[in-house]
């Protein structure tokens, strides 16, 4: 069986591949993210998801099979981008634009075993109750949007703000877990190793 590569320094993504038991080994590929002219959200992701893949197949040395996976998410508000705020200020105008709205996230997978590469890009819809400004202050404080697309955690903190979810949980998190197990399974990576390995 080929050995898996989780192009990404996500610990979200590494917790919900490990969720659904295929083993892998995480490496980092750091790419250029800055979005190209004219180019739309969903494009994006795609290209960002591949290029991680890309970035991560080129640094392993190996002479047995394998495959690398990259992922990338986006939350997207009235076509605009919204990435990780740069600071507090940034945070809380996010948090401002996402209140009492509904707003798309988009994740895109790829995985490449260096002959093929085949991606996917999942949309979700996420609504916001409203936000208030202390509030958004007081999450900014907690140290949790400083990583995170769209300044919010929709599996920590950040939950407190959702108040409707139509798509994929797992996508919103980071990694959609239906469409992954998918394409793994097109590349002869079953999930569920770890129970069977018991």
């Amino acid at each position: 069986m080929k050995q898996l590569y989780l192009a990404s320094g996500s610990p979200r993504r590494r917790e919900l591949l490990t969720q659904i038991g295929v083993p892998f080994t995480a490496i980092s590929a750091d790419i250029d993210e800055t979005p190209l002219n004219n180019e739309s959200p969903s494009a994006y992701v795609e290209r960002l998801a591949r290029g991680k893949a890309r970035a991560g197949y080129g640094a392993i040395v190996s002479s047995a099979a394998f495959c690398v996976l990259g992922a990338d998410t986006a939350v997207v508000q009235g076509g605009k981008i919204l990435g990780k705020p740069v600071d507090e200020a940034d945070a809380c105008a996010m948090l401002k634009r996402l209140s009492g709205t509904e707003h798309e996230v988009l994740t895109a997978i790829a995985v490449l075993d260096g002959e093929r590469c085949e991606s996917r890009v999942v949309r979700s819809l996420v609504r916001f109750r409203p936000i208030g400004d202390e509030e958004a202050a007081a999450y900014w404080v907690s140290g949790e949007p400083l990583d995170k697309a769209g300044g919010y955690g929709i599996q920590g903190l950040g939950a407190v703000f959702v108040a409707g979810l139509d798509g994929s949980y797992s996508a919103v998190v980071g990694l959609p877990l239906c469409e992954t197990a998918e394409l793994l399974g097109h590349f002869g990576i079953p999930c569920w190793q770890t129970l069977n390995a018991r």
